[in-house]
């Protein structure tokens, strides 16, 4: 059997990946605290749906940090295949946090739309200075998890960037129902813009939600690789067909940004071993460059 290690990920790496989620999650805590007096103050429906929403959100950070904390100790001799399964787990916790966020959503707009209430201004005086900056901090947060997730993609890092996104969006669906509502307050008919738009919010979060779940659940479950790569592994087995007696099949999972791979091989019994070994040593290395983040092991089976 040819095998190697994979690579691990730095240690700078994740205390980088660490920083930048708990940056997030302060900035999130110190966001939300305004948040929470604008809706003391003026009972604003839109407003307490984003405090419940954002809370839902912290959860999934939060547990998303524990993660990551665990994966910077260490624990090379605990998991061998890595933390991949962990991340994953909690990147299907998340989708699940969405889709409570949508329900909360869903009763508080309801709730809204068949009892309407005038706009108190007290939550335009501090949502919309509120919203333009929380805009630009999930905005930059955006970015920044992008390109962690473009340097090395793994199933937090491209949660996180997705509900970064998720929410600038639903910053600013939210800065302009404010805005809409001080602009148009003399109108009976502003009393529905923050239900109306709560319902965008809500479409943000179930396609969201429903991505986050149904990415991570045929890892979680080792489902093999796409018909794709499959077929780029038999191309090239079938290239070499004179260096084996018989194949014997492939088997495949993914752990976090970790493809492994193993091709069960039998060889003539007169070949040499060095043969052998040349052989899986190059359908390792060749394998493995056409296939981003694989580790791939070559087992000598017996002939079927």
């Amino acid at each position: 059997m040819v095998s190697i290690e994979p690579v691990p990920e730095t240690k700078d790496a994740s205390e980088s990946r660490q920083r930048l989620v708990f940056t997030g999650l302060c900035m999130d805590f110190c966001i939300l605290i305004p948040e929470i007096l604008a809706i003391l103050i003026s009972g604003c429906v839109t407003l307490l749906s984003d405090v419940i929403k954002c809370a839902n959100e912290m959860l999934a950070t939060t547990f998303a940090l524990l993660i990551i904390r665990r994966v910077t100790q260490g624990g090379k001799f605990t998991y061998d295949y890595g933390m991949g399964k962990f991340e994953t787990l909690t990147r299907i916790i998340t989708g699940i946090v969405m889709f409570i966020s949508i329900c909360i959503l869903l009763i508080f707009t309801t709730w809204r739309i068949l009892h309407p209430e005038p706009f108190d201004m007290h939550a335009a005086y501090i949502g919309i200075p509120l919203m333009i900056f929380a805009s630009i901090v999930d905005f930059c947060h955006w970015k920044d998890y992008y390109r962690h997730a473009q340097r090395e993609s793994t199933p937090i890092m491209e949660t996180q960037w997705r509900l970064r996104r998720a929410k600038t969006f639903s910053d600013l669906l939210i800065l302009l129902a404010l805005i809409l509502s001080v602009v148009f307050a003399h109108n009976h008919w502003a009393e529905y813009i923050d239900p109306i738009f709560s319902f965008v919010i809500i479409g943000f979060l179930l396609l969201a939600g429903y991505r986050e779940i149904s990415a991570s659940l045929p890892d979680l479950f080792d489902k093999t690789l796409e018909e794709e790569l499959q077929m780029l592994i038999l191309r090239e087995l079938s290239s070499s067909f004179d260096k084996y007696s018989e194949f014997n099949g492939v088997r495949s999972r993914r752990s976090g940004n970790r493809v492994y791979i193993e091709i069960f091989l039998a060889f003539d019994p007169e070949q040499r071993a060095g043969e052998v070994q040349d052989y899986a040593t190059t359908l390792k290395k060749s394998l493995e460059s056409q296939i981003p983040g694989s580790v791939v092991s070559v087992v000598i089976s017996q002939e079927q």
